[in-house]
C-alpha cells in the first residue's frame, strides 16, 4: 500500500547512498557520501524545534563575546530520535570505532559561522576519525592544509542536507576545517558531530578553541 501523502517523512540511512575517499597525504584522508541520511530535513526540524540549544561564549580580543552559533549533546542513552542507534551502529560498522555521543551546531543564517580550526580538544590527534552528519541547508564548509598560507589549498565541501563527512587520519594534526559566512541569504543548518581518537601519538598541547585568547599588541598569545 503505497503511503499516505500525510504521513511523516522517513527518517534513515541509505544503504544504496556511496562513499567516495579523498587521499589527502600523508595519512590525512576524507570520505564523502551523498544524500546518506533520508529525510534530513525533516530531521532538521525535529531538532531545530526539541533540542535545547545554547549560546556559547568565547575569550577573544580581550573580551567575551558570543560565538556566531548555537551549540547542544546528547549521550546514545538519551538521543532525540531513534535514528541516531542506526547512526552510530551503521558508522561502527564501517569504520570500526565507536562513539560515545552527538555534538550539534546550529547555524541559523548566512552571519552564523566558525573559524579555520582544529578539533584539539580531542588532544591526541594522530589517529581520529570525524564523523559530520548535515541536515538542512546547503553551505560551506571548508578544509585546508596546516601548513598553508591564506586561502592557498582551500577545498570546499559544500554538505547539503542529508550528507555526511568522515575526516579520518592525520586530518585533526594537519588539516583545518571552517564554516564561513555566507553573502547571500541561507535557511538554517544543523551539523550532528561524532568524534572518535585511538590515543595513539603525543598529544597536543596549549589551549583548546574555546579556550581564552589575546590578539593585544599585534600578538597573539595562544591562537591555533
Amino acid at each position: 500500500m503505497p503511503a499516505s501523502a500525510d504521513a511523516p517523512p522517513t527518517i534513515g540511512i541509505d544503504p544504496s547512498a556511496e562513499f567516495e575517499r579523498f587521499e589527502l597525504g600523508a595519512g590525512s584522508w576524507v570520505d564523502i557520501a551523498r544524500g546518506w541520511l533520508l529525510g534530513a530535513d525533516a530531521l532538521y526540524e525535529h531538532l531545530q524545534t526539541t533540542m535545547p540549544w545554547r549560546q556559547g561564549r568565547v575569550w577573544r580580543y580581550e573580551r567575551w563575546i558570543d560565538e556566531p552559533r548555537l551549540g547542544a549533546g546528547f549521550p546514545i542513552a538519551r538521543a532525540p530520535h531513534p535514528v541516531f542507534a542506526d547512526v552510530r551502529r551503521s558508522l561502527r560498522a564501517r569504520y570500526a570505532v565507536d562513539f560515545d555521543g552527538f555534538g550539534l551546531a546550529y547555524y541559523r543564517d548566512a552571519r552564523d559561522s566558525v573559524a579555520m580550526h582544529r578539533d584539539r580538544e580531542m588532544r591526541w590527534l594522530d589517529d581520529t576519525i570525524v564523523a559530520i552528519l548535515t541536515t538542512g541547508a546547503r553551505r560551506p564548509f571548508v578544509i585546508q592544509p596546516r601548513s598553508s598560507r591564506g586561502t592557498d589549498g582551500a577545498r570546499d565541501l559544500s554538505p547539503a542536507g542529508g550528507d555526511l563527512l568522515v575526516l579520518g587520519g592525520r586530518f585533526q594534526a594537519d588539516w583545518l576545517h571552517g564554516v564561513p559566512k555566507v553573502r547571500t541569504a541561507v535557511h538554517g543548518r544543523i551539523s550532528v558531530q561524532m568524534r572518535h581518537t585511538t590515543g595513539r601519538g603525543r598529544p597536543e598541547a596549549g589551549p583548546g578553541y574555546r579556550a581564552p585568547r589575546e590578539f593585544s599588541r599585534g600578538a597573539t598569545r595562544g591562537a591555533r
